[in-house]
């Protein structure tokens, strides 16, 4: 069990299969088949979404970039779950991009690349608004919309051999404005523009000396290390971290109400009362939620 606040659970897994995507126009576009698919497996305290496709490298299929929301939204709703993990299937890859096979069909103009972009942006968003807190789980390549998903979540933790990448400038594409935006606040925008104009690939050390992930570990650790993380994480109180979260988005929408409510519930917790409590005892405090 991850997190001594977690009952004791059995795995459970829940998968998130290809659908066929339909315009808002309602007109069906033809897709290939393509296999892959979004999975979410739930271990006590610790949610693990997983990017699927490693015959592809883990490239999301539209259908996969559809089914992320979901799946986000399956993790954050489990009542036992403190801490969701997103990585990619497999021992060699994280996430390299959307499936390009797919961008002569689904984006080969301006209107249907608007709409494949939205798809692409409520996946980030649904990391980013997540209440719970989220890590990206991090080895092989982590290219393009692979970066998006990272930068989307709270924490990144890499393995030593990792490498980054953002080829929008090699495919003549454009790179999503809010996503673009969460790799500036990570990096700067000096930065940002260097990895998105001259589309390099970096390794996994420049990427931590640029900010660009937060922890940089041994490859046959990272798994390891990232549960620690998430059991510390899930040991700590979950409104704090909720509370903290709904601030940081405050400062940057500039509305501040939501922000001062998660920090009021803080206050008028039970498990205020706790940390008080267990502080005074010396004692580890064992957090609800509530």
């Amino acid at each position: 069990m991850i997190g001594r606040a977690s009952p004791p659970a059995a795995i459970v897994r829940i998968s998130y299969s290809a659908r066929r995507y339909h315009r808002k126009d309602h007109l069906t576009m033809n897709l290939p088949a393509r296999h892959g698919c979004i999975t979410v497996t739930i271990e006590g305290a610790v949610a693990f979404v997983t990017i699927d496709n490693a015959e592809r490298r883990n490239a999301l299929t539209l259908a996969m970039w559809q089914a992320v929301p979901a799946a986000v939204e399956e993790a954050v709703a489990a009542p036992q779950v403190r801490v969701i993990i997103v990585r990619g299937a497999g021992e060699e890859t994280f996430v390299a991009g959307a499936d390009i096979s797919e961008f002569a069909t689904l984006r080969g103009n301006a209107k249907d690349a608007k709409t494949y972009e939205a798809i692409n942006v409520a996946a980030f968003d649904a990391l980013r608004a997540s209440p719970k807190p989220t890590i990206a789980m991090i080895r092989g390549h982590c290219l393009g919309g692979g970066v998006g998903l990272a930068v989307a979540c709270d924490l990144r933790v890499a393995a030593r051999g990792s490498s980054f990448g953002i080829p929008a400038a090699r495919l003549g594409i454009a790179y999503p404005p809010t996503a673009l935006a969460d790799i500036v606040a990570l990096t700067g925008a000096a930065r940002a523009k260097d990895l998105v104009f001259t589309a390099r690939r970096i390794d996994a050390a420049e990427a931590e000396r640029i900010g660009l992930i937060d922890r940089l570990v041994d490859a046959d650790e990272l798994e390891t290390e990232t549960r620690a993380l998430a059991a510390t994480l899930a040991e700590n109180a979950p409104l704090t971290i909720t509370a903290t979260k709904a601030a940081l988005t405050a400062l940057s929408s500039g509305d501040l109400s939501g922000a001062h409510a998660a920090a009021e519930r803080c206050f008028d917790s039970a498990d205020f009362a706790e940390g008080r409590t267990a502080f005074l005892e010396k004692r580890s405090p064992v957090f609800r939620g509530e």
